[in-house]
């Protein structure tokens, strides 16, 4: 873990208490039963709300039930059933062949370790470390579009791209918040740190927030 001064320590875990206090119920809006429902939720989430997704797994899980319907899903089938998430072609072929690896190198359970979930088709580092972090119950820190915007308007990190961003949350959020701080900032990013028109007059962060500093 990367040394960080006591003063950036104590500035985070106030910023981290606040958001507890906030959003003290947050958790994943994704609905599964599931390790291998959230992998495919998950998938079908990049580049689509998880409203959509739920509304498409709804159905979607009550005609295939696990990794076999799957792995012996008739490809222009299944785009079809998930054509509202767009990128259905890809996620399809995707969601086809990681069930087919799972069913032959892993006996039907999704794997529970990072290295192995980055191999399986569609699961990439953020998914991976969803289904590790909300599935396995894993320290994790999965960084999707909020999470990179919250963290660095925040100033918790400077990264320009995703990867640079988890680093730096992994080395100064203490581990036993990761799994929770992912879903506080999710929900921060969607209910007041909004991409286009954050409401920085409203926020409870606003004495921590590097970015309400620079238009102050």
């Amino acid at each position: 873990m990367k040394e960080i001064c006591d003063g950036e320590k104590e500035r985070i875990l106030k910023i981290l208490a606040l958001l507890e206090k906030h959003y003290p119920n947050a958790t994943t809006a994704l609905r599964y039963e599931n390790p291998f429902q959230l992998m495919v939720a998950t998938i079908l989430s990049a580049q689509c709300t998880d409203k959509r997704v739920n509304q498409v797994t709804e159905r979607l899980f009550k005609k295939y039930k696990g990794p076999e319907d799957f792995a012996t899903a008739e490809p222009r089938g299944l785009e079809e059933e998930i054509k509202e998430c767009g990128l259905f072609r890809n996620k399809s072929k995707n969601i086809i062949e990681a069930s087919r690896i799972i069913l032959e190198k892993y006996g039907g359970r999704v794997p529970d370790e990072f290295e192995e979930l980055i191999k399986l088709p569609g699961v990439g580092r953020k998914t991976a470390n969803v289904i590790l972090a909300n599935a396995f119950g894993k320290p994790a820190f999965a960084v999707d579009t909020h999470v990179f915007r919250v963290a660095r308007r925040l100033g918790i990190s400077d990264g320009k791209d995703p990867l640079k961003v988890e680093e730096d949350l992994t080395s100064k959020v203490p581990k036993e918040y990761w799994i929770k701080a992912h879903h506080w900032l999710i929900n921060h990013g969607r209910r007041i740190c909004t991409a286009r028109k954050p409401n920085c007059e409203n926020c409870f962060l606003k004495d921590f927030c590097r970015f309400y500093e620079s238009r102050s």
